[in-house]
């Protein structure tokens, strides 16, 4: 049986595929041993934007917490509720703020209870993280009622 040109067609494109699969699976390979290898690199020493921020929120919370519930209560409003308003929204602040940042920032687990007739104390945990690390902190502090 002699080859014609047909059968030579097919013999030649069977090869070139063949070809085409083995370097892709190839490339595919080295991709994957890229990915592997930079899995040991070691932390990045200069990044410390979840330990900075933390910090930062910590010194503001309390001071703003404070100053939006005498927002509140001189528009009227009880100290309890003015307390959980102002708690609210510092959290979406800061939640706003870390977006910005590249950070999330979460108070969660927010409890508030009255110590006596002119503190209120506000217990919650502080989360924050990025895309590298996440840090926990539980965070208490008090809110003084103004008297009217």
């Amino acid at each position: 049986m002699r080859p014609t040109a047909l059968t030579s067609s097919n013999g030649a494109q069977m090869l070139l595929a063949t070809g085409v699969v083995l370097l892709m699976s190839l490339l595919s390979m080295a991709i994957f041993g890229v990915k592997v290898a930079g899995l040991t690199l070691p932390h990045e020493a200069a990044s410390d934007d979840v330990i900075d921020t933390t910090g930062q929120v910590l010194e503001v919370v309390q001071p703003l917490s404070q100053a939006r519930m005498d927002l509140w209560m001189d528009s009227g409003l009880a100290p309890m509720e003015a307390a959980q308003l102002g708690i609210d929204t510092v959290h979406d602040d800061l939640l706003h703020h870390g977006e910005i940042r590249g950070v999330e920032i979460k108070l969660t687990d927010i409890v508030l209870s009255e110590i006596d007739a002119s503190t209120l104390q506000v217990v919650a945990e502080l989360g924050v993280s990025d895309g590298e690390a996440m840090l926990t902190y539980d965070v208490a502090f008090t809110l003084n009622v103004q008297s009217s």
